[in-house]
């Protein structure tokens, strides 16, 4: 068993946690319902400029996972967000 983590790190141009969320639950829904994952705000969740989400991917084969995290942050980059990509990072994990 294989487990890919993508974490992605967002500039948000949000004034109050209201509406930081929207963005924030925009993102986390729309990775969820194409990739089918585990997707999470993981920190950063009183900072109303700053978001960290995180996805997993579980595979039988290594290289699966790691691509499909790297389809979900391509995925995220091309999106036309109210955020700010800051960071990106994937970690491989054999089980």
């Amino acid at each position: 068993m294989h487990i890919a983590i993508l974490c992605i790190r967002l500039r948000l141009p949000s004034r109050t946690l209201k509406e930081k969320r929207t963005v924030v639950r925009s993102v986390v829904e729309r990775l969820r319902n194409r990739f089918n994952a585990a997707v999470a705000e993981t920190d950063e969740l009183d900072n109303v400029g700053i978001a960290e989400i995180a996805a997993v991917c579980i595979s039988n084969d290594g290289a699966h996972a790691q691509s499909q995290a790297q389809s979900m942050a391509d995925a995220v980059e091309e999106w036309r967000l109210d955020a700010e990509v800051l960071d990106v990072s994937i970690e491989h994990f054999p089980v």
